[in-house]
């Protein structure tokens, strides 16, 4: 098993697309998730989905989290927040741009590296 990632953004289409460049590039060894958009179907996002993204990837390996704006980190620390205990600790959010950070880490991710390193390659993606 490899870190797996999530994909949060305020717009459902961005989400997927970043995650669809994931796949392009990485193939099936990581596992992602994507959402986006409001419970209403706007821009926005929702921390029920976050959570319900994290455990559709869930990997005793960690979860890294890429958001795009100061309300989806807000939402995705929340979500992680509500995890079970033991999740909590194997999930990080990166502060990373989300498309380019998670193309990036799921390369990082695809070496089996640790969620501490697939963290760093995202983050010190400009760095």
């Amino acid at each position: 098993m490899t870190v797996s990632l999530v994909i949060v953004s305020h717009s459902p289409k961005v989400a997927e697309g970043a995650a669809d460049m994931v796949r392009q590039m990485v193939g099936e060894s990581v596992r992602v998730a994507w959402t986006g958009g409001d419970p209403g179907g706007g821009l926005g996002t929702d921390v029920a989905k976050i959570i319900t993204a994290i455990d559709s990837v869930w990997s005793e390996e960690g979860v890294a989290v890429l958001v795009d704006l100061g309300g989806a980190e807000t939402n995705a620390e929340m979500a992680v927040e509500m995890l079970d205990e033991h999740k909590r600790d194997l999930v990080v959010i990166c502060n990373a741009p989300v498309v380019e950070g998670a193309v990036i880490a799921a390369t990082e991710a695809s070496g089996n590296s640790s969620l501490a390193a697939v963290r760093s390659a995202a983050e010190d993606l400009y760095g």
